[in-house]
């Protein structure tokens, strides 16, 4: 399983540990160190879908000016992605051919699955 995401976002480091303790084997990459290409992203948001992979959350976000933020362009918004990845919401799981975004107790049972 490959865990994707920031090593200090609260949500990354919880996953991390709960991963850890169910005994679950993965590679964490840090965004920071090896982002994510543009292939990659669209990937996640050809699995996830784009509302599900863009952190509209983040302070990265918030700082874009409203015209960007109001683009519905999916190729726009990936690029955006790959140049920031911070605006991923965090963590992206994949395993098994799957991909899973962010960390809930539905993403927890389907990592156990």
């Amino acid at each position: 399983m490959n865990v994707y995401g920031i090593p200090n976002c609260d949500t990354v480091k919880k996953a991390r540990k709960w991963l850890t303790e169910q005994g679950l084997e993965f590679n964490f990459i840090d965004f920071k160190k090896s982002p994510p290409t543009a292939e990659q992203i669209q990937h996640w948001v050809d699995s996830a879908g784009i509302e599900v992979v863009l952190n509209k959350r983040g302070t990265t976000w918030r700082k874009l000016d409203d015209m960007t933020k109001a683009t519905n362009d999916e190729s726009v918004l990936i690029k955006l992605m790959s140049e920031q990845p911070s605006m991923i919401k965090r963590p992206i799981f994949e395993f098994n051919g799957k991909v899973e975004v962010g960390f809930t107790p539905d993403n927890q049972s389907a990592l156990t699955n």
